[in-house]
C-alpha cells in the first residue's frame, strides 16, 4: 500500500511541472527513506533538471544510504540538453530500489534506462499505478 501512495506522491509533483517542462513530458519523482519522503522533484523547463535530478539534487550532502525512488516515466537513458538520468541514478550508491510507473516509448529510451539501471545492479520495478500515470503522461509522450 505504502508504495502506491509513493507513486501517487510522485505523480502529485509530475503535475506541478506543467506548462513549464513542455516539450518535454511532466514526471515527477519521490525518494523514500525508511517509508518517508525525503526529497521530490519534477521535471523543470527544458534545459534544467528532469524529475530524477530535481529530487537527487535536493538530498546532495545528507547521509542517506537506501533509498527508494519512485518515478513515473522511466528516466532517460540518452544525453540531450540534460545528461541522461538513468546514468546519475546508477552512479548514485544512495538509491538501491527504482520503482517505474511506465515505459518511456520514445524510440531513444524505450527500455534502456531500465537496461542501465539493472546492470548498475539497481532493483527496478515497473507497472506501479500504470493506469493513474499513463491515464495523465500518454498526451505528453513520444512516439
Amino acid at each position: 500500500m505504502d508504495n502506491i501512495i509513493f507513486m501517487l506522491a510522485a505523480l502529485a509533483q509530475s503535475r506541478k511541472a506543467l506548462p513549464e517542462c513542455l516539450p518535454n513530458p511532466p514526471v515527477g519523482c519521490v525518494n523514500v527513506d525508511v517509508q518517508e519522503i525525503v526529497a521530490q522533484g519534477y521535471t523543470q523547463v527544458p534545459g534544467k533538471h528532469h524529475a530524477e535530478a530535481d529530487a537527487l539534487k535536493r538530498i546532495q550532502g545528507k547521509g542517506f544510504n537506501f533509498l527508494k525512488m519512485y518515478v513515473t516515466l522511466e528516466p532517460c537513458s540518452f544525453h540531450g540538453r540534460t545528461p541522461a538520468c538513468a546514468l546519475a541514478i546508477a552512479e548514485d550508491c544512495r538509491i538501491h530500489e527504482i520503482y517505474v510507473s511506465i515505459l518511456d516509448p520514445d524510440p531513444r529510451n524505450n527500455g534502456q534506462g531500465l537496461d542501465i539501471l539493472r546492470k548498475a545492479g539497481k532493483t527496478v520495478y515497473v507497472g506501479l499505478c500504470a493506469n493513474e500515470v499513463n491515464t495523465f503522461l500518454n498526451q505528453y509522450l513520444l512516439r
